[in-house]
């Protein structure tokens, strides 16, 4: 068999979908795991197809054209530096390395100046989509040199999802962009979800609906601007009934929400940076909070909340929950393309804002008919600072705000924690805030640690002896 296009080491489920996919596209791909009968037994399952088994690093390296292009799938941390360095020894300056993991962006940033001064080109890919996305079609996020990603460009490309026949994938930019903004994309990811979550609970408690009607609800919600995956997968979880019981399956899922720590990412350097992302922080707490189960369940036997029935209109609050959903959503998106932003400027990414969200409609978690209004708006503005400012979401969330507030101000009046949409409003009214009351926060400062503060009608820094 000739020379293989590309080579892929770690075979797991979503490594084995991109092999698949690459494969169905036309290109014969070398495949090796550390477990050898892993690979053995997919190969063995996809008789006939392009594929080149290896069971030495030797010979997977060998078989490969050059330069090579190789694809890591395994776990992020250790496990990519430990192949990393077992690979090296037999590559050539000028091969290429691409970790398809879910890897830490500073993590990718060593690697790839570690690997660029030792001639060889790297890119560090995010990869979203999920099993089914690997195999159909992923959006796909790669960052590192221009060249690196010129030799896979084809590639990616054709394994992408489309969108009106446009690939979702792009060059993000230098070293670890592409994992920059997979990291962002799955914060995103953590707000949408908590936000629905929070509508579910406060239409559930407030207005006792079936799982039923909520399918109902969802699906119609789907069709209209609040159309995505997630809320097109809410709608059928609804639906879903536990064989074994004759029970909604939902209704028997234990409520703790694990992670495994690229929300908690994004919410860390957003501190790091100085970004306010108070959805995606709340999604992240959400989950931590949900994640103390025994603790709850102490609780709610001895602390009490209020005891309040619901007597309004159900109609009109279920389209408030909608509105208020939407115009949530806006201010979480607008927090992760905000973080963007920055970190683009702090990291010298110079970032495509409008093409990320572009290459988001489709194959990844968060694909939604709501990404081509963000790639719209970024053409129209490139260096847009806050989607709140663009003219037609800020049209939207005029509108909507009044829902937010009335979903809220129920849910608090009725005991129904939800700490992601309360924070979107509550960044909403910050961001429109033109005097906000840290100027006491700064006398405090400077009382108590002598910090200085600065004036609003002279230059310079002060310190005041307030004790005197």
């Amino acid at each position: 068999m000739d020379k293989a296009d590309i080579g892929l080491t770690g075979l797991a489920v979503m490594g084995q979908n991109l092999v698949l996919n690459m494969e169905r596209n036309g290109f014969t791909v070398a495949v090796h795991n550390r477990t050898t009968k892993t690979m053995r037994d997919f190969v063995a399952a996809n008789p006939g197809k392009k594929l080149v088994p290896c069971e030495s690093l030797q010979d997977f390296v060998n078989a490969l054209k050059k330069p090579r292009k190789i694809m890591v799938m395994v776990k992020a941390g250790a496990p990519v530096d430990g192949v990393i360095d077992q690979l090296l020894p037999l590559l050539e300056k000028g091969d290429l390395i691409i970790d398809g993991g879910n890897s830490y962006f500073e993590d990718t940033e060593r690697r790839a100046k570690e690997l660029e001064a030792k001639g060889f080109r790297f890119i560090g890919t995010g990869v979203s989509g999920g099993e089914e996305g690997a195999l159909w079609g992923p959006s796909i996020m790669p960052g590192g040199q221009r060249e690196a990603y010129d030799l896979v460009k084809d590639i990616f490309v054709a394994i992408s999802a489309k969108v009106n026949g446009e690939p979702c994938v792009t060059y993000i930019g230098p070293r670890g962009a592409g994992h920059y903004v997979k990291t962002t994309h799955n914060g995103i990811e953590y707000g949408d979800m908590q936000l629905i979550a929070e509508a579910y609970d406060i239409l559930h408690r407030t207005l006792n609906l079936s799982n039923q009607e909520l399918a109902d609800i969802f699906a119609e919600w789907n069709s209209g601007e609040l159309q995505s995956y997630l809320i097109e997968i809410t709608a059928e979880i609804f639906k879903r009934i536990d064989p074994e019981t004759n029970k909604p399956l939902v209704d028997l899922i234990l409520d703790e929400a694990l992670q495994k720590g690229t929300g908690k990412w994004t919410s860390q350097n957003a501190l790091d940076i100085g970004v306010p992302t108070p959805t995606i922080n709340a999604a992240v707490e959400s989950r931590c909070i949900s994640a103390i189960k025994d603790e709850r369940v102490a609780a709610s036997k001895v602390l009490t909340g209020p005891q309040v029935q619901f007597t309004g209109d159900r109609k009109q609050l279920i389209d408030a929950v909608r509105d208020a959903l939407y115009m949530a959503k806006i201010c979480s998106y607008a927090q992760g393309m905000a973080l963007l932003r920055a970190a683009g400027k702090e990291y010298d990414y110079n970032l495509p804002y409008g093409e990320i969200a572009a290459i988001w409609r489709g194959g990844c978690i968060i694909r939604a008919q709501f990404l081509n209004r963000i790639t719209d708006a970024f053409r129209r503005e490139p260096d847009l600072p806050n989607l709140l400012l663009d003219e037609s979401f800020k049209a939207d969330v005029t509108k909507r705000q009044a829902s937010l507030r009335l979903v809220v101000q129920t849910a608090v009046s009725m005991g129904i924690p939800c700490l992601a949409l309360s924070s979107a409003i509550a960044y909403y009214d910050a961001y429109r805030t033109a005097r906000l009351p840290a100027n006491l926060t700064q006398a405090q400062r400077d009382f108590f640690g002598a910090h200085t503060y600065r004036r609003l009608d002279k230059p310079g820094d002060f310190h005041t002896e307030w004790s005197q």
